[in-house]
């Protein structure tokens, strides 16, 4: 197992940097209009405000939550579930900075974690090959990681390099249906017969089904994660999809 959430020694920064500071700021701005209703006794509107304030303020701490600690828990689970024997090349999806490829590279002592990015900011703030290699250094992972930049609807790999593919909270950044499909399907492609694919996302998990059953996959599980990865409440649940590649190559 790796280490506990507290013990991580990278810098992983935040998801969806703009939706915080929504949230953040649209719960600080009806606090504040509480204040000055109060201030001019309009203490009905002021409750008002206040409670439309703290269910904002709620859903930020739910997101704050999720990207800091949650999605950590939530992988270390997962990764626990695939009982890696240490040797296997692992393929994370869109890595970031690397919160699940360095916890997986940790449990991959003769094995390669691979990552793949675009390492665009908007998705999550800080993001850039620099930074995860930097990360990998302080969690003295270097050594076992790789890193790429690409697009994972056609990825540079070759068909059947990898034992294991995850992906966490990406796939859904694509606009089109035809790119979500793509990203899928050359997730399976890159895969060796019989490996394994966890795909985790905040939506769309549906879709993803649809694609890998149409291409063969096998024992397809998909469940919705717990409160820990709530993205502002449990409208916006993080879900999880995870299959093997069919014997012979999609």
């Amino acid at each position: 197992m790796t280490a506990p959430t507290s013990q991580r020694r990278g810098s992983y920064g935040f998801d969806a940097p703009p939706v915080m500071v929504l949230l953040g700021g649209l719960a600080l701005g009806f606090l504040a209009g509480a204040v000055a209703d109060a201030l001019v006794g309009d203490l009905a509107a002021a409750g008002v405000l206040v409670l439309i304030g703290l269910a904002m303020a709620a859903q930020f701490g739910l997101f704050l939550h999720a990207t800091r600690r949650g999605k950590f828990r939530a992988w270390d689970g997962l990764l626990d579930e695939l009982r890696l024997r240490g040797d296997e090349r692992l393929l994370d999806l869109g890595c970031g900075r690397g919160a699940v490829l360095l916890a997986a590279a940790k449990r991959l002592p003769e094995g390669k974690a691979v990552g793949i990015d675009l390492w665009r900011s908007v998705d999550q703030s800080g993001n850039s090959s620099a930074t995860t290699e930097q990360n990998a250094v302080a969690e003295q992972v270097a050594d076992r990681v790789e890193l790429h930049t690409g697009d994972i609807t056609s990825l540079p790999f070759r068909t059947g390099e990898f034992d294991v593919v995850v992906s966490s909270l990406v796939i859904h950044n694509i606009k089109s249906a035809a790119g979500r499909a793509a990203a899928v399907r050359e997730a399976l492609r890159v895969l060796r017969p019989g490996g394994h694919l966890v795909l985790v996302d905040i939506g769309r998990t549906g879709e993803y089904e649809t694609t890998l059953v149409a291409n063969g996959a096998q024992a397809l599980r998909a469940q919705t994660l717990g409160w820990q990865v709530w993205w502002g409440g449990p409208w916006l649940p993080t879900r999880t999809l995870s299959a093997t590649a069919p014997p012979t190559a999609a």
